[in-house]
């Protein structure tokens, strides 16, 4: 191994999906601002489906760095970058949302802490998790190839990929574990404090999109195939109409629909920008817009939450009235381009500042 990382020309297609995932995000935000559940919108209900396990198997893809020597100091470094860039901001944004979306500023943040979802700033705190474990499970794995080289190459991110979906499995037991979804005595304090639910839950995608990047020549030989494509569409279908309208598995075999449909469903989209990627590159509208949204999504993120329309007339029609899946759409994103774009504008006159650029936003 080399002590530097081989920098290899950066996927733009790539930067071009993660715009995509983070007008999902936005878009399904701007949903629950007009008072309705996922479950209420005729898109979201299914967008949702895959925008988060997409965007952290994005995540897990770029963790991926090829020939970086692991040793302590590129532990500490890199564990300590992370933690600066994930921390500082998130407590910034988090404390600024409770003053000016809350009515107290004590309660609200007391309110946002005891849920897992921290007001909406879970996001940062979990990948930040991922990154932790991710980093000492790179720093283990070499480690132990240098002391059992005999050791396939794949064995252990396997391993860690089971122990993932596992501990995500647990998530939706509540006949057995307290912090599973749906269980119907009292949470569990300590996983509603810590978000490790959402750690459980989302991990396994950001090990996929890993696993994916560290294996990039066969997952395309894969991806090319001609039988893969229409067999994933096929289980993604099938997957999804059970876990969301036939039920035909119950109990603890419910969760096998609804994780096959994530999976599918963000292989789709993965494979849909890859294909079309001539048309997501700096020189097209479409793929320079949505990779400048994809190189800011911290900073979206962190400040959309402020910008946030709050249009419960909206959902009144919606109930009203039946559901389309193109207008729900059309009206979600449009609101939700909007929001990024003030967004992004809040980001940019921050940025003057060299100090705000590094302490908000994480950059040099």
């Amino acid at each position: 191994m080399e002590n530097n990382v081989i920098k290899k020309p950066r996927l733009e297609w790539l930067d071009a999906l993660r715009g995509f995932t983070m007008i999902l995000v936005v878009a399904f935000h701007t949903i629950l601002g007009f008072g309705l559940e996922a479950k209420a919108s005729s898109s979201m209900q299914f967008l949702v489906m895959f925008r988060m396990p997409l965007f952290f198997f994005v995540s897990g893809f770029l963790a991926y760095k090829a020939g970086l020597l692991w040793n302590w100091g590129t532990l500490g470094a890199l564990l300590t970058k992370k933690i600066r860039v994930q921390t500082v901001p998130t407590i910034v944004f988090f404390l600024l949302g409770a003053v000016l979306l809350g009515n107290e500023f004590g309660p609200t943040v007391m309110e946002w802490l005891e849920k897992p979802t921290k007001g909406g700033y879970w996001f940062t705190i979990v990948l930040l998790y991922m990154f932790v474990v991710y980093y000492l499970f790179c720093f283990l794995e070499s480690w132990l190839q240098r002391l059992f080289p005999k050791i396939p190459s794949w064995l252990p991110i396997t391993l860690l990929f089971v122990i993932a979906m596992c501990c995500y499995d647990t998530c939706y037991q509540p006949r057995y574990f307290s912090w599973a979804l749906g269980y119907r005595k009292a949470p569990s304090e300590f996983m509603n404090y810590s978000s490790f639910g959402q750690l459980f839950i989302y991990f396994p995608f950001f090990l996929f999109g890993n696993i994916v990047r560290r294996y990039w020549e066969q997952a395309q030989r894969v991806m090319d195939s001609k039988w893969f494509f229409p067999t994933i569409v096929i289980i993604a279908i099938f997957a999804y109409l059970d876990s969301q309208k036939w039920h035909c598995l119950r109990m603890a075999w419910a969760i096998i629909p609804l994780t096959l449909a994530r999976f599918m469903l963000l292989t789709i989209v993965f494979m849909y920008f890859r294909h079309y990627q001539q048309y997501f590159t700096k020189q097209t509208v479409i793929g320079a817009s949505l990779q400048y949204i994809g190189r800011r999504t911290l900073d979206i993120y962190l400040i959309h939450y402020l910008f946030l329309p709050n249009l419960p007339t909206v959902g009144s029609f919606f109930n009203t009235y039946r559901h389309n899946f193109v207008l729900d759409t059309s009206l979600s994103v449009f609101l939700a381009l909007l929001v990024i774009g003030f967004s992004i504008i809040t980001s940019n006159i921050l940025r003057i500042s060299p100090f705000f650029k590094k302490w908000l936003f994480g950059r040099q």
